[in-house]
């Protein structure tokens, strides 16, 4: 089993959010660890693939983090459709239970979880520690059961695909080589989102590596609706909105984080957009968790409010803001958006919604990882050009009293290269 020491030397962060580094959230002591394995991004599956996979690596890490974090108890918050993978757990230890959850979006944000699971609300702009409770994913629990350091990264590629997939790749590999091996032979025909549907980025760069963070790619035709939306400029957005919110608030009332009692009203930052006001309204933004519901499925008008909240969290709230004190909202649950409904509205229905878990099938000649790919400073190379590595070997480290994570080869070969990364070439 890890010590704190040991996943901080093996470089484990968190792996589906920012790359918040693990060792920190190993140290301190919580009443309940809650696994996060809703993965609730349409058409992504990596999570339940590394499940079905690795059923018990992942448990070891549940008992790992558990025991350090001196847990009283834990639970598996996961989908009802795929109860299923509960059956390869069995038998539970006694400190284990799990969570069936409803199939709506975004029900892995972590706000949203912990209230499914414990009841309990964080309040705004805090963190699940507040509340008792320690949440992780399911390659981060996965890591943690390895007990090796971190030179691999699963993700899935699916969207506009015959045969969608899942792979472990090696950290630092480009993602033209990942799409080589779902055999997009053109990816430059495709617009693609790094990331899910909802929270992705726009691609623009296929030589940029696989780094610790990154779920998955979805590949789609330019002209698919939704690849014309992510395509339509800020500038562009907000003249759009300018000229056409309605103020019929759907924005607001079905936004998640508003739904538990949260400060956040997207209607009123498209108010201002509007009549370009500087007032404390501005402020109501600053929560917004950018899952993109608003913009993408629940404004008729098809503007996009999660871009202007964005936009306004430059504001910072003075001395006369007050956060209002008040509970989930009493239709939380009958407002919640279901999966099948954000398929639908986002023109995703005639994807295949599957990604098993598959054998890479190239082996990389080259890879580039890149110093700072979690949150905290870069980590400082501890070898030279021309030094020989394996995979494994640590490659950079993070100064004694910093926050960050170790770096690994992830291939075997020679260091040609040092700079905001460090390339390793197969000899």
């Amino acid at each position: 089993m890890l010590t704190p020491s040991e996943i901080k030397s093996h470089g484990i962060v968190g792996a589906g959010g920012a790359g918040f580094p693990t060792y920190v959230k190993s140290s301190g002591r919580v009443g309940t660890f809650l696994v996060n394995a809703a993965e609730c991004e349409p058409l992504l599956h990596k999570d339940k693939e590394i499940i079905k996979k690795y059923p018990r690596v992942f448990l070891k890490g549940i008992k790992t983090a558990v025991t350090l974090l001196e847990s009283s108890q834990a639970i598996i918050a996961l989908k009802a459709k795929y109860k299923e993978i509960l059956e390869l757990l069995k038998p539970l230890p006694p400190y284990l239970s799990y969570h069936l959850m409803d199939d709506f979006y975004p029900a892995g944000d972590e706000f949203v979880l912990v209230h499914e699971v414990t009841g309990r609300v964080m309040a705004p702009g805090s963190i699940p520690l507040s509340v008792d409770v320690m949440v992780k994913n399911v390659e981060t629990v996965y890591n943690l059961g390895k007990e090796s350091p971190v030179i691999t990264k699963f993700l899935s590629l699916a969207g506009d695909l015959k045969e969608p997939v899942s792979y472990e790749v090696p950290i630092g590999v480009s993602l033209r080589e990942v799409l080589w091996g779902a055999g997009v032979e053109k990816p430059e025909n495709y617009f693609i989102l790094s990331g899910g549907v909802m929270m992705g980025t726009p691609l623009a760069d296929l030589e940029q590596p696989v780094t610790k963070t990154l779920g998955g790619l979805i590949l789609l035709n330019p002209e698919h609706p939704l690849a014309r939306r992510y395509q339509r400029t800020v500038k562009a957005q907000n003249r759009i909105g300018r000229s056409s919110c309605d103020q019929c608030c759907f924005c607001t009332e079905l936004c998640p984080r508003y739904l538990l009692g949260h400060p956040v009203i997207p209607h009123l930052a498209m108010r201002n957009l509007q009549f370009g006001e500087q007032n404390q309204s501005l402020y109501y933004a600053r929560y917004c968790c950018e899952c993109n519901l608003c913009s993408l499925v629940s404004c008729p008008e098809e503007l996009d409010p999660k871009t202007v909240c964005a936009q306004n969290k430059q504001f910072k709230p003075d001395g006369s803001f007050k956060i209002p004190d008040k509970g989930p909202h009493p239709l939380q649950k009958e407002r919640r958006t279901p999966l099948s409904r954000l398929f639908s509205k986002l023109h995703l229905n005639g994807f295949i919604n599957k990604a098993p878990l598959k054998p890479f099938p190239i082996e990389p000649q080259r890879v580039k990882i890149l110093l700072k790919q979690h949150i905290g400073v870069e980590a400082l190379p501890l070898v030279k050009i021309g030094d020989t590595v394996k995979p494994g070997d640590k490659i950079a480290q993070i100064p004694e009293d910093k926050l960050g994570a170790d770096l690994h080869a992830s291939i075997a070969g020679r260091v040609t290269h040092i700079g905001r990364e460090i390339i390793i070439e197969k000899r």
